[in-house]
């Protein structure tokens, strides 16, 4: 079930609320929790049990490692508990990968294991490990509630794509969480702010990208190859951010508040910067659980780029399993490999524009590694690219700009603060017109992006979740 579908928005999403506000006091998490369960079990009944598994192991090693605090038996429970939940993570994710990569190097004959990913398992595995390591570091409390930690793992707004949640950030509104109208407005104008990225824009690009992307590349101009990947670039922010706005929203209709997952980032100045605003809580999952304790900068600059080498290779095999996830990760460990050596201080002495320029450049680059798995297709595309051999425009690419110009200047003012700048501007001054523009757009733009966002989902024949393969 997925946020942009009718059946969540117009059964789901009304019976579960009318439910969860009628509830009082503390049976509210037991509708959270079964409500999440059915969200789950629409499409994978039978992966709810391995979701509870996880659940229950990770729980009972929380208990494990409280009762053993200060002891040796410790570090033994925590291990167990991280070999546990990435092995899961592995048999059901790279399985299959790692089968056809045995038989392709040594000639054998293993037959594949035709598992289908579990929806949201990195995402969820992440959420218990964090746990576990938390507890054993004394920096979350136990949890002693099977029910309540169950909702912490399976909490349906954030479930299957994030953002990430900490333990620690939830521990305490996991028993008491007033909710009163302000908040639940808020909620609101976020889920249908979010609901407009994914279906206005996220959509429209993405099948301007699966249009370019299908084409024979002997048959496509370098302008079209660019604008095809600057689709996919922009189809996969509004998608996943959009996604991470609906989650947020609707953690805050619950009396929840989940971590921003986006700040601009295609405004950044350095690839660097860029991951601090791109999917921000998986980056500062793998910031606090491995590069931190790998050393961090802590232990002079070769230790540090050995660190970063790490950390982004076992970011892109969280993307998936495939060698272009691999090489999408160490396309961007090397950029900020070079930017700590020098590229950074470069970037710091030129002009803002010139940053972004870059950043921009090496983003889309590693958009192509991202989007395309098959090594020779992405090598040929960015060889297009570059434009090795090609015309650089032709009428096709001319067709592409005049059809999309609108939506591709919408989707760039959407990904900037210029919007959000306005309305702070408008609710901060002190004249009656502008405080009056601000109210009557507070109300209205929301409700006019639902309605718009719904009619979309009525007509689409496409409707793709990216971040749900992950």
């Amino acid at each position: 079930m997925v946020f942009s579908s009718v059946v969540f928005l117009f059964r789901f999403l009304p019976l579960f609320f009318i439910l969860y506000y009628l509830i009082p006091g503390r049976m509210k998490n037991v509708i959270l929790f079964l409500g999440s369960l059915l969200f789950y079990a629409w499409g994978e009944p039978v992966y709810v049990l391995l979701m509870l598994f996880s659940t229950v192991a990770d729980y009972v090693h929380g208990r494990l490692l409280e009762r053993f605090r200060g002891r040796g038996a410790a570090r033994v429970i925590l291990l167990s508990s991280v070999l546990i939940n990435l092995s899961l993570l592995c048999f059901f994710k790279y399985g299959d990968f790692l089968v056809g990569t045995v038989n392709g190097m040594f000639g054998t004959n293993l037959a594949p294991l035709n598992l289908p990913l579990p929806i949201g398992i990195s995402f969820y595995t992440f959420q218990t490990m964090s746990y576990t390591i938390d507890v054993y570091r004394g920096e979350a409390g136990v949890q002693r509630n099977l029910l309540d930690f169950g909702v912490y793992v399976a909490m349906f707004p954030q479930l299957i794509a994030g953002p990430i949640v900490k333990y620690r950030d939830v521990e305490s509104r996991l028993h008491n969480r007033p909710v009163d109208l302000v908040s639940v407005s808020g909620g609101m104008k976020r889920f249908c702010t979010g609901l407009a990225k994914k279906v206005l824009l996220a959509n429209q690009l993405g099948e301007l990208w699966v249009l370019v992307s299908e084409r024979n590349l002997g048959e496509i101009s370098v302008l079209t190859a660019w604008i095809g990947i600057a689709a996919f670039g922009f189809q996969i922010y509004f998608d996943f951010s959009g996604y991470s706005d609906m989650a947020i929203g609707l953690g805050e209709m619950l009396g929840f508040r989940f971590p921003e997952n986006f700040h601009y980032p295609y405004i950044s100045r350095s690839v660097t910067e860029f991951w601090r605003r791109w999917h921000i809580s998986l980056g500062s999952w793998f910031r606090e659980y491995v590069y931190i304790p790998l050393g961090g900068n802590r232990k002079g600059i070769c230790r540090q780029l050995l660190n970063i080498f790490a950390v982004w290779m076992l970011t892109g095999i969280w993307h998936g399993a495939g060698w272009n996830f691999l090489f999408w990760g160490l396309w961007f460990a090397l950029a900020l490999m070079l930017e700590k050596l020098f590229l950074g201080k470069v970037l710091s002495w030129l002009p803002g524009g010139v940053g972004v320029v870059y950043t921009l450049l090496v983003v889309f680059v590693g958009w192509v590694l991202f989007a395309l798995e098959a090594p020779g297709r992405i090598w040929g595309y960015l060889m297009v690219m570059a434009g090795m051999g090609r015309n650089l425009v032709d009428g096709e690419a001319l067709y592409l700009c005049g059809q999309y110009a609108v939506l591709f200047g919408i989707a760039l003012l959407a990904s900037t603060p210029l919007a959000a700048g306005v309305a702070g501007r408008l609710r901060r001054s002190r004249t009656g017109w502008a405080i009056a523009l601000y109210r009557f757009g507070e109300k209205v733009i929301p409700a006019a992006l639902l309605i718009l966002a719904v009619a979309g989902i009525v007509d689409a024949s496409y409707n793709p979740f990216l971040y749900f393969r992950f």
